[in-house]
């Protein structure tokens, strides 16, 4: 696999670790790359796409470290993605500017019923603004609702709000209610809506091949043989 920003996040958060994470499956060797367990790794299937549109992951720290997190599937299709860890009060110089650069529109990727009244939301990409750049806020549900809520170098830019009508296919994790999307499957439906259809069709293809193999990979899900592996550590 090619290396992209969240993998190289991934390392940098691994060297900031002092004692184990302990995910579930955490004892299966896995891939280094897509950390799906060894027999069912998928890299060799992976295509990267050229898009106009561009993706900024704002991850909430152990994020990068999940066998189930999806952000990373983004980076597999389009490298061009940006991955940071988040901070309330110390956001990376690279995020300020990635989300400040002139030549995009910033969007923030965020469901309208929680954004509070006065500030900016859309529903769709305006077609006569410049190439979009999608900021996802990439964790569970409660942590993505505090770093909308504490990020005030986002305060300012417009929230995108997807009407999603479809039922999440992701399975991976629990959800915490209906409407609730993965990454990847919403990543997928902005591409569809910004034009870059090549790449929407390849990201939801690799999303599903991922979610298939993951479940897979899971001790109930098949009859696998999978070897048992050491932690990754955490802070």
């Amino acid at each position: 696999m090619t290396q992209n920003a969240v993998l190289a996040l991934r390392q940098y958060r691994l060297a900031l670790a002092t004692r184990p994470f302990r995910a579930r499956g955490c004892r299966v060797i896995r891939c280094e790359d897509c950390l799906l367990p060894l027999p069912l790794c998928l890299c060799d299937h992976i295509t990267p796409r050229v898009a106009l549109s561009r993706f900024c992951l704002i991850m909430f720290d152990s994020e990068p470290l999940k066998p189930s997190n999806t952000g990373r599937l983004i980076a597999d299709i389009l490298p061009d993605t940006q991955a940071f860890l988040w901070s309330r009060t110390e956001p990376a110089p690279a995020l300020l500017a990635a989300v400040n650069d002139n030549e995009r529109q910033p969007y923030v990727v965020f469901p309208a019923r929680h954004v509070p009244a006065g500030r900016q939301v859309l529903n769709k990409i305006d077609p006569m603004a410049k190439p979009p750049l999608f900021i996802m806020l990439d964790g569970t549900w409660p942590e993505a609702g505090k770093m909308f809520r504490k990020s005030p170098y986002l305060s300012n830019f417009p929230v995108l709000s997807l009407d999603l009508h479809t039922l999440s296919a992701y399975r991976l994790r629990e959800s915490h209610g209906d409407g609730h999307h993965c990454t990847a499957e919403v990543a997928a439906t902005l591409l569809y809506q910004a034009g870059d259809n090549a790449a929407a069709e390849a990201l939801a293809d690799h999303f599903a091949l991922f979610r298939n193999r993951y479940l897979a990979g899971k001790s109930h899900h098949n009859t696998l043989q999978i070897p048992r592996a050491i932690t990754t550590p955490l802070p």
